[in-house]
């Protein structure tokens, strides 16, 4: 036999009253959300029928409670049990005429949230459609009371009232009370007050701040949006990109960030639903790749959560997000065709973003390689600034590689581009595979090797003795030396990595600290290869080197090349193995007790 769900009031009011919602000060909006609501209703049935909400605070009841009265469509006694009784009750709420597409509320759970700062809450109310008024109290354990009073009120709509608990008597006070309702009502489409001791506020504006008002030209509704921007998100934008997308019921605007932006950062949109805030920090309303915009917007077909606090994730978000993207991309275009000088300090400040997207997108590849910087050789350059010279593009994936090839590349004459940033490779291939023309190759250290000269038989001669030193004392290094002959002659000494030599390093330095099987399996890999992982190219042209070869003493000659290897390693950037700081130790410390000593 099919049973119940056994179900403690208590708790369920208990868990969504303080578990739903993030924060006490919703309760306020929906307490608005149920007033828009009924107002709604009954200018949908009589639309001459007065609309208005008066919110009155601790200090102007005089009672120490909160009152929130809307000449709205009121309920009757059969609609209190239904409406404010029954958690979740939104079929019945659709039967009834509260329609979803024209209501903000969904889950008939908005008052629950009264009980984040109140332990009693108290409703009266009369319908349009007739009948007495009745009043409706609700307490926190889980309990309520109804009953027909006539006389509670003459006119057609509620008023609910709350008691809070002392330990929320700031919530409803006048300060706080007008701060929240001009935060999540101020573009309600209906007047909203609120009255304390010495008067009352009107908190609605006459129309949303991004519309472009009558006889207001275009540069002065830009300079409004921007002033409105610095007031509500706290920069001075970019730029402003009006957002209208009728289908989905959206007007708003996009504001470009003037300086880059954390990518990882919180997008932080202002979403307001059929012009009740939801949020300000509200995400999934762009593109991942647009982390640089934030947006302001009012939509009427975005669904929120139950909490109301944020947007759920559907295909109408999935598609209101397509959009959005695809008018900031056509902006991006735009604004290189008109005013190429500010698409390029955009993208330049942006430009992570704008080369996630260049992936998969054409004309924004194109855009990206004519304004987009990249570190080269030749300086911080566009690509199609670099090309200009180079037919073929050579890059390395790797930042320390390139910062340590880069010097002898320049001096060879040879262009290298820096392409070990985010999206960098990828965005060079994708380029190659667009242009057929265009030859983009990963540049490998051992080609670099083969353009470095060889030194003079006399020269290679002269220093035989010290690669033979060499020799032994970089072995536990996995390194070996060469000769080369190159510019720049400041450099005395280049180590450039082997990738399979590198692997294999790696692989023995795990062993040593790995269990008998994993020792096995990584001396396999140690075991599969042959030669050095690392090679110090020493530069026979710079004078230091030249010197090496009238040392005599071997343990002075042997700390001197383990001290260019240190070096050499400091300047490709890469982590100091225990062994490497121990060498770097040691050889400075002893180069320095020879020269105190002599």
């Amino acid at each position: 036999m099919a049973q119940t769900f056994g179900v403690n009031l208590r708790g369920v009011i208990d868990l969504l009253s303080h578990h739903l919602y993030s924060s006490p000060r919703v309760y306020l909006r929906e307490l608005l959300q149920n007033a828009v609501d009924a107002v709604t209703a009954r200018r949908l049935a009589d639309p001459s029928a007065p609309a208005a909400i008066l919110v009155e605070t601790t200090e102007r009841t005089g009672t120490g409670t909160l009152r929130i009265s809307d000449t709205g469509i009121g309920l009757d006694e059969s609609e209190v049990h239904t409406l404010l009784s029954t958690l979740g009750g939104t079929s019945k709420r659709d039967e009834l005429g509260f329609a979803r597409q024209d209501f903000l509320g969904q889950f008939g759970v908005g008052l629950l949230s009264c009980f984040l700062i109140a332990d009693e809450v108290r409703l009266v109310s009369r319908s349009a459609s007739g009948g007495p008024a009745v009043r409706w109290v609700a307490h926190g354990d889980g309990t309520y009371e109804v009953e027909v009073d006539d006389s509670a009120r003459a006119e057609v709509g509620t008023t609910v009232e709350l008691v809070p608990r002392r330990d929320c008597d700031h919530w409803t006070e006048y300060d706080t009370v007008a701060m929240l309702a001009a935060e999540f009502g101020s573009l309600l489409p209906f007047e909203v007050r609120v009255a304390g001791a010495d008067g009352q506020v009107l908190v609605t504006e006459d129309e949303l701040p991004w519309v472009r008002r009558g006889g207001e030209s275009v540069a002065e509704h830009h300079g409004r949006l921007a002033a409105y921007c610095k007031a509500t998100l706290g920069f001075e934008p970019f730029d402003v990109v009006p957002l209208e997308f009728g289908a989905v019921g959206l007007t708003g605007a996009a504001f470009v960030l003037p300086a880059g932006a954390n990518p990882g950062s919180r997008q932080a949109h202002r979403v307001y639903l059929k012009r009740m805030l939801v949020g300000t920090s509200i995400e999934g309303l762009l593109p991942d790749w647009a982390y640089f915009v934030r947006c302001v917007v009012d939509t009427s077909a975005l669904r929120p959560t139950a909490s109301r606090e944020a947007l759920y994730e559907d295909e109408t978000l999935l598609a209101v997000r397509d959009a959005m993207g695809s008018r900031l991309r056509e902006w991006l275009l735009r604004l290189d065709a008109t005013e190429p000088e500010r698409a390029g300090a955009l993208l330049a400040a942006h430009q992570l973003g704008i080369k996630s997207v260049a992936l998969i997108d054409d004309e924004l590849l194109r855009l990206a390689e004519r304004w987009v910087p990249f570190e080269t050789t030749r300086g911080t350059m566009p690509l199609r600034q670099f090309r200009r010279n180079h037919q073929t593009v050579l890059y390395t994936p790797d930042v320390d590689e390139f910062r340590q090839l880069a010097p002898v590349a320049r001096a060879q004459g040879i262009g290298l581009v820096n392409a070990g940033y985010a999206y960098d490779t990828e965005l060079l291939r994708r380029l190659a595979s667009l242009d057929n023309g265009l030859t983009v190759r990963r540049v490998d250290p051992a080609e670099l090797l083969a353009a470095l000269g060889r030194p003079t038989a006399a020269v290679e001669a002269s220093l035989k003795r010290t690669m033979s030193v060499a020799c032994k004392a970089l072995d536990s290094h996995d390194c070996e030396p060469m000769l080369r002959d190159f510019d720049p002659v400041s450099l005395p000494a280049l180590l450039v990595a082997d990738a399979g030599g590198a692997r294999r390093r790696d692989a023995a330095d795990a062993r040593e600290d790995a269990d008998p099987l994993w020792q096995d399996l990584l001396g396999q890999l140690v075991d599969a290869g042959s030669g050095a992982a690392q090679q110090l190219v020493l530069n026979t042209r710079n004078p230091l080197v030249a010197r090496l070869a009238g040392i005599d003493d071997p343990s002075l000659l042997e700390t001197a090349v383990l001290a260019l290897y240190v070096h050499a390693l400091l300047q490709s950037h890469r982590p100091l193995r225990p062994k490497d700081t121990a060498t770097l130790n040691g050889s400075f410390l002893d180069l320095l007790d020879r020269a105190i000593g002599h």
